[in-house]
């Protein structure tokens, strides 16, 4: 009888070039993952009106609405149950009057710091961070304030979104995020906070690598903050100035930042990478903006991808490309998702 083995034939590759077997099964499959997505990683956006009641669906951004006060805490609860940890607020003005130095940014009754109190008493667990701009309270919509001749007037700005941050920090945030990218303002929250006896309870996440480009406008539907003439180019950094970018995060490391925001994500990864190395010591997080989100809506609808393989698909590319956290519109799927017996799409 003839041995089985003589009909084998000789394996056509070095043994050690076998890999297949490693990923062959659902379970394999996600031990090839070196970092895994959890729920502690995801920071929701909110967006919060001035009309204590609303609870108005957002066309552009799906599943996303605004909420008043009133409306917030039943919303978030039912996050918070499935596993929410963390959230970050934008306020959105409908009906409060607006002037060229976003005055109702730090109002006491206006929306977010309302918001931030009625959180921290309702969700003590919750880390609740601030989003530090004036775009949504200025007059001319840009996130600072102006010259006459329509230019950043770079002290005055960061002088006035420094005391913003301070403000929401009394209030009770844990975080407060600056996204106006001004010359030194990170330098000017610290010290604020220091002054006011609250640095060592807050943490700062800049936004040292924000881009301006073209995938905001779902955000600014949202908030209302589409700068009335001009653009931002002169203050956001140009979509290929990586070298910008490395700067301005050495920069806000150097200010005291406590952690970096890298916006947007998904055409920005060498800069998350960027950001691993540079800022390796802090955590990095990326922001999957609005535009990322909506296009991967749109794709879905027309049968290009299916929604939740590509979701995770887009969120596992942060973390390889070095991110430990992750502001995504995605967080309510994701705190479902992650609780399926196979979480992620095989």
């Amino acid at each position: 009888m003839t041995h089985t083995a003589e009909y084998l034939p000789a394996y056509p590759m070095e043994i050690s070039s076998i890999l297949q077997g490693g990923y062959n099964t659902p379970l394999s499959r996600t031990w090839q993952h070196e970092r895994q997505l959890n729920k502690s990683m995801f920071i929701f956006p909110l967006f919060i009106s001035d009309r204590p009641d609303d609870e108005e669906a957002i066309p552009s951004l799906p599943h996303i609405s605004r909420f008043g006060v009133n409306k917030l805490i039943p919303y978030v609860a039912s996050l918070v149950e499935k596993g929410l940890r963390s959230v970050i607020l934008f306020g959105v003005l409908l009906d409060t009057p607006k002037d060229p130095e976003g005055t109702p940014a730090d109002d006491p009754e206006g929306p977010v710091i309302q918001a931030v109190k009625a959180l921290r008493k309702n969700f003590p667990d919750l880390f609740i961070m601030c989003d530090v701009c004036l775009c949504e309270y200025t007059s001319h919509g840009h996130c600072g304030i102006l010259y006459e001749d329509g230019s950043i007037n770079n002290e005055m700005s960061v002088r006035r979104i420094g005391a913003v941050a301070v403000n929401y920090a009394r209030a009770g945030a844990q975080c407060v995020a600056p996204s106006d990218m001004m010359d030194g303002r990170i330098k000017a929250i610290k010290q604020g906070l220091a002054d006011a006896g609250l640095a060592h309870k807050v943490l700062v996440m800049s936004y040292a690598a924000k881009f301006s480009g073209n995938l905001y406008g779902p955000f600014r539907d949202a908030a209302g903050s589409c700068p009335g003439h001009g653009d931002r180019k002169c203050y956001q950094l140009p979509s290929g100035g990586a070298g910008l970018a490395r700067r301005a995060m050495k920069r806000d490391m150097h200010e005291g930042s406590d952690a970096i925001i890298v916006k947007p994500s998904t055409f920005y990864l060498d800069i998350v990478r960027d950001a691993s190395e540079i800022c390796k010591d802090y955590p990095v997080c990326a922001y999957h903006v609005s535009g990322e989100y909506a296009m991967l809506f749109a794709a879905a609808e027309k049968g290009v991808v299916d929604l939740k393989t590509i979701a995770f698909e887009a969120h596992y590319g942060f973390l390889r490309a070095g991110a430990r956290l992750i502001i995504s519109y995605f967080t309510p799927f994701f705190l479902d998702w992650l609780d399926e017996k196979d979480p992620i799409p095989m």
